[in-house]
């Protein structure tokens, strides 16, 4: 992980409002950084990102990568991301009391993100305490476990 971080960010609709309100707070810390979202998530950050601004009266290029919505790919897109080592680290905010018609693809990306060693914060608190890390301005190496021998197994 460099300095500036690629910062994936997902809601879900029961959750947007949540993390609207966590972005407005940590707009100053999230500006230097590329941020990853999920479709709707992402033209809602940005859109949240760009009022905060003009309150302020500051002009600042934001860096936002909109992928598809959830439901639609986007949460396998994240995944993809996180594969190919693209996101640094993931704020997720889900909906625990609402089932999602794509579930499966939810708990892919936890997976996923979980096997490639991504901090990843689930509820505002984990993301409070992510941001204000003094890791989050270093460079950072994180471990990733060796799977050759998973990879190189006989399967006879």
């Amino acid at each position: 992980m460099k300095t500036h971080k690629n910062i994936a960010l997902v809601a879900h609709d029961n959750r947007k409002k949540d993390l609207m309100e966590w972005v407005r707070w940590n707009v100053e810390t999230l500006i230097p950084h590329h941020l990853i979202c999920t479709g709707t998530t992402g033209r809602l950050i940005e859109e949240t990102i760009h009022e905060q601004l003009l309150k302020t009266g500051k002009e600042t290029t934001i860096h936002i990568s909109k992928l598809k919505s959830g439901p639609l790919g986007g949460d396998q897109q994240m995944g993809a991301f996180i594969a190919d080592g693209k996101v640094d680290f993931m704020i997720f905010f889900w909906d625990p009391m609402m089932p999602q018609p794509h579930d499966v693809d939810v708990k892919a990306l936890l997976r996923i993100a979980v096997l490639y060693n991504i901090p990843t914060a689930c509820n505002r608190s984990t993301a409070d305490f992510m941001i204000s890390s003094p890791l989050m301005n270093e460079a950072y190496e994180r471990t990733i476990k060796d799977f050759s021998d998973y990879l190189n197994r006989d399967i006879s």
